[in-house]
């Protein structure tokens, strides 16, 4: 059977760039085909229908002509241009790299509704969580089971052996949490606290209003960021630049809770 003409899509801008004089080819998740790249013809125009609605890091309904290289977007409407990431420069910073690492991680017309649905969550809790950077960490986590690299969390990856509580570390070459006897096989290893070990099992479990709650000292942020960003991009393979520009902007102040964190404590 032939493929349809014309396609019919949720997605979200992961990026874009100019093409000739008033075009734009824009790089799209979307909910029914998985990443693709698209024509956006006469963007760059004042009058043009479809500026403003395909903004980087906005949610529209499209639909597409396909083309020999490249679909052609001809219509498109907003669904959510989550204001909230616009408004905040370290919000905005964090939603590049979840776009980036998406872009990354992620090959064309690889159909995954399951992550599309994760980066329209992720993006409206950037918008307005607290703690946006725990958003990105919970993302990275559920991101990267989705895609068939979910860690070992509750076992030693070279053992097998059920995980105590203390003298864990994280691997990132064997995929996971090495026993304190084990933990020798991979110098580099990142050690975990208990604490850590319990927020990352959370964060797999996509279990955001109890990761949300929780009160996490700088240490433990440290520690998290260590191993989730460090096991995401490992698995990207991929140096992003996007994760550089979020640690510039750590750096200049940004980057601390919204608001007063809750006095919960992890579990």
């Amino acid at each position: 059977m032939a493929s349809p003409r014309l396609l019919r899509t949720d997605a979200v801008v992961l990026r874009r760039h100019d093409l000739g004089e008033t075009d734009r080819i824009v790089t799209l998740y979307t909910s029914a085909y998985g990443k693709l790249r698209a024509v956006a013809k006469g963007i760059r125009r004042p009058t043009s229908k479809l500026g403003g609605h395909l903004e980087l890091f906005t949610h529209s309904r499209l639909m597409l002509a396909r083309g020999r290289n490249l679909d052609v977007i001809t219509q498109v409407e907003t669904v959510s241009s989550f204001l909230g990431l616009r408004e905040d420069l370290w919000r905005t910073g964090l939603a590049y790299y979840v776009a980036e690492l998406i872009d990354r991680l992620t090959e064309e017309r690889a159909e995954n509704p399951a992550l599309f649905d994760l980066l329209i969550a992720t993006f409206e809790r950037l918008a307005s969580a607290r703690r946006p950077d725990q958003v990105v960490r919970l993302f990275e986590m559920q991101a990267v089971g989705l895609l068939g690299y979910r860690p070992e969390l509750r076992d030693c990856v070279l053992c097998r052996k059920p995980l105590e509580p203390v003298g864990n570390a994280f691997s990132i070459p064997n995929g996971g949490v090495l026993c304190s006897i084990c933990r020798t096989a991979d110098p580099q290893a990142t050690p975990l606290t208990t604490n850590g070990l319990k927020v990352l099992r959370l964060y797999q479990e996509g279990n955001w209003n109890l990761a949300s709650r929780l009160h996490l000292s700088p240490e433990l942020v440290s520690e998290l960021e260590h191993v989730c960003t460090g096991y995401a991009t490992s698995v990207a393979d991929s140096q992003l630049k996007s994760a550089n520009f979020v640690a510039s902007l750590r750096r200049e102040g940004l980057g601390r809770d919204a608001s007063p964190a809750s006095t919960n404590k992890p579990v």
